[in-house]
């Protein structure tokens, strides 16, 4: 084995908004890795920004930024219609892809970036940074070392009194987002459920949607950093969908970004097993006492309530497990495939609503 270190991995973020921020700073962090292009189109922010991480390079438009020649990585911070276009281009010219969350709008177009990563034989890894959170990761290993029987039902849910992000925005146009609440807190959502579940397929899904509060211009996250603006309210504000899974299973999946309710900005996932149960409660991002784990002794109900706390940083694990798999050379499994049956699985939830009926999942 050779002594020579490996060379640095030469990163290019474009976004710069939440997501490419977060994903500046997480790459910026990490030994061997050098972020050296930032692209966006707010000239003002695009200086700050790499002015302020030390970025060398910068372009107003991301074609320039995919261009480069000596880029391994290109990350995807933007709105979600420009996903599938700056990946599969960056895909095209022979560089790995970190993609914000969700793939794309549409599952074809989610097809279309695996396909990409698939030909190139490139890593496609999308941010789906809350299954690495410290609680979540406890149920995965719990539930590998304990037998609660068969897991027949489970609910997950992400769901806010009043957190529409930035109503007139990129947010709440269809054709821009994809959707609302299904398609900005869902693929989270799914995902948790679908890992704590040993990675079941979705068959079959029937679903509700509806943009009461937000048509009427009701909602609105108070705190919001996205730019309004005056596109119409084209999307859900809730949504439910009951999914069918191929183990005989069942999952309810709820999302919603505003409602007169109880919830605040609640997180939720919760398995029913034939012999135990345990439930993931985070309310407004509680890092303490999220975990139940239900049972019964000689007969009688026990509720366990395990000591986990949870630190920040589960979006830079997921940035380190995409590094150590593009180190690897090992990216067969890689190509965003599990990412593909997410977004297949959201398409299924908007045409069942759309069309008041129970579809398969393509």
């Amino acid at each position: 084995m050779s002594d020579t270190p490996a060379a640095p991995l030469r990163v290019g973020v474009v976004g710069l908004g939440f997501a490419g921020t977060t994903a500046l700073d997480a790459f910026s962090s990490l030994p061997g890795v050098e972020v050296v292009a930032l692209a966006g189109q707010e000239q003002p922010r695009l200086d700050e920004l790499a002015d302020s991480r030390g970025v060398p390079n910068r372009y107003h438009d991301w074609e320039d930024l995919v261009a480069r020649d000596d880029l391994d990585v290109v990350t995807v911070g933007v709105p979600n219609h420009l996903h599938a276009p700056i990946a599969i281009a960056a895909l095209n010219s022979g560089k790995h892809v970190f993609c914000e969350k969700p793939l794309a709008p549409t599952g074809a177009l989610a097809q279309t970036m695996v396909d990409a990563a698939r030909a190139n034989d490139r890593v496609l890894e999308i941010a789906f940074n809350h299954r690495r959170r410290a609680d979540v990761q406890y149920l995965r290993r719990y539930l590998d070392e304990h037998d609660i029987g068969r897991i027949y039902h489970a609910r997950s849910s992400w769901r806010r009194r009043a957190g529409i992000p930035g109503l007139g925005s990129w947010f709440t146009n269809r054709e821009m987002a994809g959707g609302g609440p299904m398609v900005d807190l869902g693929p989270h959502m799914l995902d948790i459920a679908l890992f704590l579940m040993g990675e079941p397929r979705v068959e079959r899904v029937s679903a509700v949607a509806y943009g009461e509060l937000g048509r009427g211009g009701r909602g609105g996250a108070a705190n919001s950093k996205t730019t309004g603006g005056n596109r119409a309210f084209e999307v859900e504000d809730f949504a439910s969908a009951l999914l069918r899974l191929d183990t005989g299973a069942s999952l309810q999946l709820e999302t919603s970004w505003a409602s007169y309710s109880a919830d605040e900005e609640d997180i939720a996932v919760e398995l029913l097993g034939s012999a135990g149960g345990v439930r993931l409660f985070v309310r407004d991002y509680a890092t303490d006492g999220t975990i139940r784990i239900y049972g019964e002794e000689g007969g009688a109900p026990v509720v366990t309530i395990p000591t986990v706390h949870v630190p920040s940083g589960h979006h830079l694990a997921v940035i380190e497990e995409f590094v150590a798999t593009v180190r690897s050379g090992e990216w067969a499994n890689a190509y965003g495939d599990y990412a593909l049956h997410r977004s297949r699985v959201i398409d299924a939830v908007y045409q069942s609503a759309d069309e008041h009926r129970e579809v398969e999942v393509a």
